[in-house]
């Protein structure tokens, strides 16, 4: 066995061993138990990172031992493998794309060559969703989603302790000639733990006549629309435990309590006066659309509205309670007790790991295809300052 192999061999450990440790954190049922497999895990990446990297360097001696004269810029900077093919030619390539429509359709398994690459964080997921369309899903959750767009996005990796200030810059004035100096502000630290995003999506039987072009274009639709449905339900109420703790799970800046459930003219100015001056510009308000009616109809002293709806450019309708932005969403259940809330959402943070994979069963009554799509999320409110709820008083 040359060091080569031996370096390999090494990979492949760590690679099952860290796959092991992920799989066991989605079933730890203590905090302290989730700690230790996270420290466990970090110790096996930073393990494989130094095997690859040996590994890297051999293979590129090795390389200009047997080719002095040729010179590949690419291979030295990592940016393509020996063979001239990128690292994720196998899982983007119309076989393996076919082959992943055929299994989704049909349930013809993906042959082992096909799934060399597929990376996969949990036990149940059957098979890796092609790079392709995972970028593809990304940009269209980014297109459909009214919360998701407007929260910061990260994806470090879990158990990594990071500070806030890192993910909301702070800037710090030094002393002249000290510009060199660290300045070690910072506001607090967050971890991020592996949750699993689990979303049924059902494609009928007739999906399966369609050429592949149209499958991707069905399957994007179906398994983004699921996905921020999910994330964003968790962004506003998720319970912190089996999924992202959610923005009414904190406790908020300050909070108005109404006298009844349709606010006054009095009432929403003494809510504005609440907000932070800092926060001015960029705090909006949240509120189902059945509430933002009923206070288009308040009026202030000359009896012009307070709520208003302006179309852009895009023809879009644009909402204003007292000139603040109102975002409007469907997800009353999750409001609970909160009827509105205010909040800058760029002081949510949602981590995310794009290692996408599917199973699948289909429905015994209807013959559809019920595809379920598995991600890895996390999600924290780093920043409360902004956070004002709106509460009405309860009956006496």
């Amino acid at each position: 066995m040359n060091f080569e192999e031996y370096l390999q061999n090494l990979i492949n450990g760590y690679e099952e061993e860290r796959t092991q440790l992920r799989t066991a954190i989605t079933t730890a049922e203590t905090a302290e138990e989730r700690t230790e497999i996270l420290n466990a895990t970090d110790e096996v990446e930073e393990r494989l990172r130094n095997a690859q990297e040996q590994l890297t360097n051999a293979q590129n001696e090795m390389q200009r031992r047997s080719n002095p004269n040729q010179f590949n810029i690419l291979n030295t900077y990592g940016l393509r493998g020996s063979n001239g093919e990128s690292e994720n030619a196998g899982t983007d390539s119309v076989e393996y794309r076919t082959a992943f429509m055929n299994y989704v359709i049909a349930g013809t398994p993906i042959s082992d060559e096909l799934r060399a690459n597929a990376n996969t964080l949990t036990s149940d997921v059957a098979s890796a969703i092609p790079t392709v369309l995972v970028n593809k899903i990304i940009e269209r959750m980014e297109e459909c989603g009214m919360i998701l767009p407007l929260v910061t996005k990260t994806n470090y990796q879990a158990g990594v302790v990071i500070p806030t200030s890192n993910v909301k810059p702070i800037a710090t004035w030094v002393s002249e000639g000290k510009g060199s100096d660290r300045q070690k502000k910072s506001t607090g630290k967050i971890t991020f733990s592996y949750y699993k995003l689990r979303c049924e999506i059902s494609m009928s039987m007739e999906v399966g006549t369609l050429a592949l072009a149209t499958f991707e274009s069905k399957f994007i639709e179906n398994v983004s629309k699921a996905m921020v449905i999910a994330k964003e339900k968790a962004i506003i109420n998720g319970n912190g435990t089996t999924q992202p703790k959610g923005i009414l799970q904190e406790t908020p800046f300050k909070t108005k309590e109404l006298a009844k459930a349709e606010p006054t003219y009095k009432e929403l100015c003494e809510i504005e006066g609440l907000i932070p001056v800092e926060f001015e510009e960029s705090a909006k308000w949240y509120m189902t659309k059945t509430t933002f009616m009923s206070i288009m109809g308040i009026t202030d002293a000359n009896g012009q509205p307070i709520a208003r709806v302006n179309y852009g450019i895009s023809g879009k309708p644009e909402r204003t309670i007292l000139g603040r932005s109102v975002v409007c969403h469907p997800y009353a259940e999750e409001m609970g007790d909160t009827k509105a809330f205010i909040f800058d959402m760029s002081d949510y943070v949602l981590n995310e790991v794009y290692d996408m994979g599917i199973t699948k069963k289909q429905d015994w009554e209807t013959e559809d295809l019920l595809t379920k799509a598995v991600m890895s999320v996390d999600g924290k409110v780093i920043d409360t300052g902004s956070l004002i709820t709106v509460t009405v008083k309860a009956a006496a």
